[in-house]
């Protein structure tokens, strides 16, 4: 009988070096001549920790090809923000003038996808590595953690703004909303949850092939 697994075995390294080179491209790019450098340097610097460290970490803890594609658009998200500053992106201002809103909504998505894409990052590090793959507790304490992180990134935006005072505002990105940091974590909180209810099935079919190429074809657990 042919092995139909070999072909997909190929195919799937395709989908992460693929997503790497998208997400160094992009970051590239983003760095020409950016509206303000500081500010390109603290929206990006997750991208710049992120890319060597998949790359150090492919062979001990290969990514699945969902996550690999959503830390890839979420590094598009960052870079373009960080390239013009989140308040003056022209997709922002299309969005305003076209839906009659008050303000420049990038930084919403850029909040939105702070939740979406890490809860699949979290979900993905805590079934593969903890006995909370198939548990009630796998999806809460998934949200939890991308909470804790948007909670720890509105902390590092304080601590951007006691620093730098009103050379901050463009990282900050508050446009004059005093409530700027609690639409933030509720986006966050929306991404996440919206994330979960999405993709838990095709994450988790994901997983199942990633443990049966670990195991050399076998099934096997993560």
């Amino acid at each position: 009988m042919t092995d139909l697994t070999v072909p997909a075995r190929r195919a799937r390294p395709a989908v992460p070096a693929a997503a790497f080179t998208l997400a160094l491209v992009v970051l590239v790019v983003s760095g020409i001549h950016p509206r303000d450098r500081g500010t390109w340097v603290l929206e990006t610097f997750w991208i710049m920790i992120g890319l060597p460290l998949a790359v150090v970490l492919r062979r001990r803890f290969p990514l699945s090809g969902l996550l690999c594609v959503l830390l890839a658009v979420h590094a598009v998200v960052l870079s373009v923000g960080g390239h013009y500053t989140y308040a003056q992106v022209p997709l922002g201002d299309w969005l305003r003038d076209g839906l009659g809103l008050s303000r420049n909504p990038y930084d919403r998505i850029g909040h939105l996808m702070q939740g979406f894409v890490p809860a699949v990052l979290v979900r993905e590090i805590l079934a593969r590595t903890s006995p909370l793959r198939g548990s009630r507790w796998l999806a809460p304490l998934t949200v939890c953690a991308c909470m804790a992180f948007s909670a720890f990134f509105e902390l590092l935006e304080w601590w951007a703004s006691l620093i730098g005072g009103d050379a901050a505002d463009a990282f900050l990105a508050t446009q004059g909303d005093v409530w700027d940091t609690q639409w933030d974590m509720f986006c966050a909180l929306v991404g996440a949850v919206l994330s979960l209810l999405l993709l838990s099935r095709v994450h988790d079919r994901q997983l199942d092939g990633l443990a049966v190429r670990g195991t050399g074809g076998r099934a096997g657990g993560v």
